[in-house]
């Protein structure tokens, strides 16, 4: 059994979040002691890692528990797994192609030799949107 200092400590899972992830359903309630201290099981310890990993990899809460859910079925196919997957993946690329866009784009304004602040770019083009050089 885990007090949940011990298992924020061991998962790297801050004590709130804890508490929320119980409280949102993410994990189950932790069994109390005589003192009314939560103590958790390694079936808990486990399911914390899981969630612990799954946010590190970005899956929103919403994709986290759907995962949990489909771990519980170890016999089912794993297709649903995999679109949920490749669902973030084609979100996480369309955030780099955006990063990309950006990052271009400050290079462009940050590159500007004006001298006065009465002319930098970057000033000129935060006030102006269209001074950009593409949709970013």
């Amino acid at each position: 059994m885990y007090s949940i200092g011990e298992l924020s400590r061991q998962t790297g899972v801050k004590i709130p979040t804890i508490r929320y992830y119980e409280q949102i359903g993410l994990i189950a309630p932790a069994e109390r002691s005589d003192g009314n201290q939560r103590r958790y099981t390694q079936e808990g310890f486990r399911r914390l890692s899981f969630i612990r990993h799954s946010r590190d990899l970005g899956f929103s809460l919403n994709d986290t528990r759907e995962l949990l859910e489909l771990s519980q079925h170890p016999e089912g196919e794993c297709s649903d797994a995999h679109g949920i997957a490749a669902r973030h993946l084609a979100g996480v690329r369309a955030k780099i192609a955006k990063m990309k866009r950006l990052e271009k784009e400050l290079k462009r304004i940050s590159n500007c030799e004006a001298g006065k602040l009465a002319n930098c770019a970057v000033l000129e083009t935060l006030a102006d949107h269209s001074l950009c050089s593409g949709d970013h």
